[in-house]
């Protein structure tokens, strides 16, 4: 058949601007659409890794950033439920180059990136995809209600599912899942006014809503990005109001005088993170999914800009070989599924361990306390999140147990 488009990306996010970018270089005829019209707000923790920043620099997107209103980290100080806190660079030892991140807001950042793949590839705002074009089992297209209102359907030889957690491709397809071991739910607020921010995000392990975390993030204009995350089993099971949780953190005796005088900017939003803890159908006959659609948020972090931004580049690399030839289904879209759990795989199983660890508050002011007595423990934490610890050392138990138990 003859279709409208090589390619159909649903969702405007980094994922689904990253697989645009990346494929227009390969001269593929896209078509991007989001439901929403940018600039919009996105809920997130709003911070952007170094490893985010590897593909905006392959982008040329960078100094875009950096123009527009953010605040750049050089650090993350964790703090364990003893109390014990530790700063840790993220630029490790023996390195050249030096490494930082960002916290921009997702109504910015995301415009950024929209506005750059407006640029390359044919965009729709304001499309409401609300069906899939299915035949013999094979997607090859959306339909769904444009900006004024009108029904609409195209046409594509691959549809990109790159529309977040609550994602209709997903859904259509029978393939949503809410697994509570593998699912976190978080809050993010905004406010003006928090004493002693600095120059790098914080993480805080808190008592009362172990396995997950309280954070603390700095950002433009005297604001920072607040907010917690809890694993949605533990949630459930110790059947805890996560609005509440997020207030009673901010007026703990750790934290009270930091926030005393800051003012609420807005209400306290809530939103889903489903975890690369757990690897979920990514492809089919017609179609992948990528990001937060794909559940690649990191386990142990709750980021997930990074591995949208790196599922993106590496389905468009897949879609290109693809695109060329006439054959669309599971077995041939396998290679993006075969490279991306390849890409991904070893720092998401790492990142899993690290959650599991956090689950045990022992093991955790164990983890803490070590990092605070020995250079060596804080050193291998910054090659971690630098992406310079090599994947052997990620995956050995080895690694682990010679740092909790042998430095010094």
């Amino acid at each position: 058949m003859r279709y409208d488009y090589d390619v159909i990306i649903v969702g405007g996010g980094p994922a689904g601007t990253t697989c645009a970018l990346y494929a227009a270089r390969y001269d593929l005829n896209i078509l991007l659409v989001d439901k929403k019209t940018f600039p919009r707000d996105k809920i997130c923790g709003d911070a952007i890794s170094g490893k985010s920043l590897v593909y905006l620099r392959e982008l040329g997107l960078l100094p875009r950033l950096e123009r527009a209103p953010q605040i750049r980290v050089d650090s993350v100080i964790f703090s364990a439920p003893n109390g014990t806190q530790i700063r840790v660079p993220f630029t490790p030892p023996n390195t050249n180059r030096k490494s930082y991140g960002y916290v921009c807001r997702r109504e910015v950042f995301d415009h950024i990136l929209f506005q750059a793949a407006k640029e390359k590839v044919e965009t729709r705002e304001g499309f409401a995809v609300d069906d899939l074009l299915v035949e013999n089992g094979r997607v090859y297209g959306i339909a769904g209600v444009d900006a004024r209102g009108q029904r609409q359907q195209f046409t594509a030889k691959v549809v990109v599912g790159a529309d977040g957690y609550s994602s209709i491709v997903r859904r259509k397809l029978g393939l949503y899942e809410i697994d509570s071991r593998h699912w976190v739910i978080a809050t993010r607020a905004y406010y003006r006014g928090v004493k002693n921010l600095t120059d790098a995000i914080e993480i805080h392990f808190v008592k009362d809503i172990l396995p997950g975390y309280f954070w603390i993030f700095p950002l433009d204009n005297g604001l920072a990005n607040v907010g917690l995350g809890m694993l949605h089993s533990k949630l459930k099971k110790r059947k805890i109001n996560l609005r509440k949780a997020h207030i009673a953190a901010t007026e703990s005796p750790y934290f009270r005088e930091r926030f005393q005088d800051a003012e609420l900017i807005g209400d306290i939003h809530g939103w889903n993170l489903p975890m690369g803890s757990k690897r979920r159908t990514v492809h089919g006959d017609g179609f992948i999914l990528l990001g937060d659609a794909a559940g690649l948020v990191d386990p142990f972090s709750g980021e997930g800009i990074s591995n949208a931004m790196s599922s993106g580049k590496i389905a468009a690399g897949v879609l290109a070989e693809v695109c060329r030839g006439e054959e669309f289904s599971a077995a041939r879209l396998q290679t993006y599924a075969d490279r991306l759990w390849a890409e991904l795989g070893p720092e998401l199983k790492t990142s899993y361990r690290l959650q599991l660890v956090g689950r045990f508050q022992p093991l955790l002011n164990l983890v803490v306390d070590r990092a605070a007595a020995y250079q060596e423990v804080r050193d291998w934490i910054s090659a971690m999140m630098a992406g310079v610890a090599s994947r052997d050392e990620l995956t050995s138990i080895r690694t682990y147990f010679r740092l909790l138990f042998q430095p010094g």
